[in-house]
């Protein structure tokens, strides 16, 4: 059994539906908004293919052809970028690059780029129970969260319509305060805050 440390984000629009309600995007706008994501780890100790990844990170950035989460409509073709930690080496770098696309399964299949770069993550209290949460990778990520509060309800009644797009041992939802990505690949770039879009966890892999 291996421990790591995982943090996800996924950007979905802001609005809430009040009569049937969700958590991110709003169901009136699945087809038109959701289409893109962004997913990092942090691995506190582990290895991955008899791979020592101790300390490490990668993020894997998607944009997918729909909603991601939509249950009635296929999401792909998706396009994904990966963005892997710096400091590994490149043994490291071929396991991040596997460990995170067994995590993201097909979203993250179709790699059209992999770029390296210097990946930092910091969570507060050294819990995810505090929801607060920034992971960057150097200017071509950034991605920070904090925890809910009364005032991001609009109908007090909210539930979590769509959940996290990999597999977590424990995941909580999370208020986003920046999503960026300013790298290439996707055909797109983007600079977002303010949306319920996100989810800090932890999980365990078993090799």
């Amino acid at each position: 059994m291996r421990l790591f440390r995982f943090a996800f984000w996924r950007l979905t629009d802001s609005a809430p539906a009040c009569l049937l309600p969700t958590f991110g995007a709003n169901t009136s706008e699945v087809g038109l908004a959701g289409d893109l994501a962004v997913m990092g780890w942090k691995i506190e100790k582990g290895s991955f293919a008899g791979v020592n990844l101790d300390g490490l990170s990668v993020m894997g950035v998607i944009k997918a052809s729909n909603t991601l989460g939509n249950v009635t409509d296929t999401v792909y073709p998706v396009k994904a970028v990966l963005v892997i930690d710096d400091h590994a080496n490149a043994e490291q770098r071929l396991a991040l690059k596997g460990f995170a696309q067994k995590m993201g399964g097909q979203l993250l299949a179709d790699v059209v780029r992999v770029d390296y770069q210097p990946i930092e993550f910091s969570l507060a209290d050294n819990s995810i129970h505090s929801r607060k949460a920034v992971m960057t990778a150097g200017n071509e990520v950034k991605l920070e969260t904090r925890p809910m509060t009364d005032a991001d309800q609009v109908c007090h009644n909210e539930s979590v319509w769509y959940g996290p797009l990999t597999p977590v041992e424990h995941a909580m939802a999370a208020y986003t305060v920046a999503n960026g990505y300013n790298g290439g690949g996707l055909g797109t770039k983007w600079n977002y805050s303010g949306n319920r879009g996100s989810f800090v966890g932890t999980f365990q892999v078993n090799e």
